[in-house]
């Protein structure tokens, strides 16, 4: 009965993951590549993802360099940038991209803390559904009488401690990103 105990642990470890994933690419103040993980690039036709299309690094804290593989894309990378949702205006010296990541308002902060508090909800949301599913399983089992009621019990505290750590570890993430967000 173990199995269904770690499959469970696996699914929530997935959430989380899920939302380190959803979490970083929300702008900070500062620069990161995750930033640019969203944009597609129209390549020859085909909507290739930035990071396949060259070197993606930090410059400083404020600017990311892009330095395409094939410089005919230059022009190419700029528009898919500036036609993100991002509000970033890259700009090229026809071999590099310097992408510089302004400033932050106050009020856009508070607006990505919003978004960050609902990306934590569903994620817990995600977890809660891991844990609904899981003990539904452990009864059926135990119904079917292949678990013992001291078993299912123990099982069940198991899943639940599981439950209360992944989402402890969301609260964590959470909070570290509001207070890089909210740093100036």
């Amino acid at each position: 009965m173990n199995q269904t105990v770690k499959d469970t642990k696996q699914k929530m470890d997935k959430s989380i993951d899920t939302f380190r994933g959803e979490i970083a690419k929300i702008r900070t103040g500062k620069a990161t590549t995750a930033l640019l993980d969203g944009v597609k690039v129209d390549y020859y036709g085909t909507l290739t993802p930035l990071k396949q299309m060259g070197n993606v690094s930090v410059l400083d804290v404020h600017t990311l360099s892009i330095t395409p593989w094939d410089r005919s894309a230059v022009s190419l990378i700029e528009k898919a940038i500036l036609t993100s949702d991002l509000g970033l205006n890259p700009s090229s010296d026809g071999t590099n991209i310097r992408v510089p990541i302004p400033m932050l308002t106050e009020e856009r902060r508070k607006e990505y803390v919003k978004i960050c508090r609902k990306m934590g909800e569903d994620a817990k949301v995600a977890i809660r559904n891991v844990r609904r599913d899981a003990n539904e399983h452990l009864k059926k089992e135990e119904k079917e009488k292949k678990i013992s009621e001291d078993e299912l019990k123990n099982l069940e505290n198991e899943i639940q401690k599981m439950t209360n750590e992944h989402t402890n570890l969301i609260d964590e993430i959470l909070k570290h990103k509001e207070k890089e967000i909210m740093e100036v």
